[in-house]
């Protein structure tokens, strides 16, 4: 049998090999059984442990990822109150020359929340809405310059940018009209700190904090005797001034105790902030000497801040803020207060703003101190330094 034949006769053995093959699972295929066992059988079969195992639990553990949210909000940019010298003016006589105004600003931030379900928060962008108008004051520091005293016939003009005429003498008063600056007016009465004027035929009632007389008095006597007997106590009302005069303010806050006389050279600011805010100034000086400890603290030397305005418990000095003066704190803290927690929602306070009362719960010290400080004890703490400084008087 030559080669050829042999490559003939392999090619035939290897077509029949196929066709076997393709039959043969052809037939296994179309004929498949179904077993099932029985109950008893099954008593006897090992349970593989994956059924066991919390399937579920672990694709939400290996698919978990921080979940973000970005939010958009306003917020207020509270004015600073700058207090400038003036040798013109005799000394402790004030006059606002600018009324400040509130700022907004936009924050775009974004939160998210990690798989331990912490929050953190990230600030993307920052927009100012409205600009914030600085509040400017000038105080007197003359001791020879006659004091110019506002009486009842007296002609006056406005010192202020502006100042809201009120139909009544108080804050919450509805507002008749804005007056600007140098606008001549008649003083028909005085209150207080209110004086009644009439201007062009209309009458209305302004802080004499925002005017001052064209003339001096010469009949003008200032009676430095007189006396007044100051009340206080713990339940007391802080939304009111406490009456001292500028001497007295320096004369309780001249203390040993105030090692760098922080106090002591700032004692003005205590009595300006009466004079503007409707706010207890020895409320204000006692939670400074509280929160910085007489001003020796770190943040009182370096940043100026008698308050720890700003200051948060995770990192307290680099968050507190800075103050390029004593005065400016002061300031700001007696507005913050007034605005944020004496007040409620919706009172007109200083300036014609309207109090947030965000943080409102009364008018006492410990009212303030249920949203302002964590310290269940501060309000006592901090009426333990006013009853000090009240003594002293």
């Amino acid at each position: 049998m030559n080669s050829k034949e042999k490559r003939k006769i392999l090619l035939i053995i290897t077509f029949f090999t196929i066709i076997f093959i393709i039959i043969y699972f052809l037939y296994n295929y179309t004929n498949k059984k179904v077993v099932y066992a029985n109950n008893s059988e099954i008593k006897n079969i090992d349970i593989s442990n994956a059924e066991k195992i919390d399937i579920e639990n672990i694709i939400l553990q290996n698919t978990k990822k921080n979940t973000e949210q970005i939010i958009t909000e306003e917020v207020n940019i509270e004015y600073i109150t700058q207090y400038k010298n003036n040798s013109e003016l005799p000394k402790g006589v004030i006059q606002v020359l600018q009324e400040g105004r509130t700022g907004k600003q936009q924050i775009v931030k974004k939160k998210i929340i990690d798989e331990n379900g912490q929050e953190h928060e990230e600030i993307l962008s920052t927009t100012t809405v409205i600009g914030v108008v600085n509040k400017i004051v000038e105080v007197g520091t003359s001791d020879t310059k006659k004091e110019y005293k506002i009486t009842k016939g007296c002609e006056v003009y406005v010192t202020s940018d502006r100042v809201d005429v009120k139909a009544e003498n108080n804050n919450q008063s509805r507002k008749k009209t804005t007056l600007t600056k140098n606008t001549i007016l008649k003083v028909l009465e005085i209150d207080g700190d209110w004086c009644k004027i009439s201007q062009n035929g209309q009458t209305g009632w302004v802080k004499t904090q925002n005017i001052a007389s064209i003339y001096s008095n010469p009949n003008f006597i200032k009676d430095d005797n007189n006396k007044v007997d100051f009340q206080y106590s713990f339940d007391m009302a802080i939304d009111k001034p406490s009456g001292l005069s500028l001497e007295q303010f320096k004369k309780v806050l001249t203390d040993s105790k105030d090692t760098n006389s922080i106090f002591c050279d700032n004692a003005e600011y205590f009595y300006y902030i009466e004079k503007q805010y409707d706010i207890n100034g020895l409320f204000v000086a006692a939670i400074g000497i509280h929160e910085s400890g007489w001003g020796t603290s770190k943040i009182a030397i370096n940043k100026r801040n008698l308050f720890g305005y700003k200051a948060y418990d995770s990192n307290p000095y680099n968050s507190a803020s800075y103050f390029d003066t004593y005065a400016e704190g002061i300031d700001l803290i007696a507005r913050v207060l007034v605005k944020y927690y004496l007040n409620p929602r919706g009172t007109t306070i200083s300036n014609g703003e309207t109090a947030v009362g965000t943080y409102y719960n009364g008018n006492t010290i410990s009212a303030v101190n249920k949203k302002y400080a964590t310290d269940k004890a501060w309000a006592e703490k901090v009426y333990s330094h006013m009853e000090y400084l009240y003594k002293k008087l």
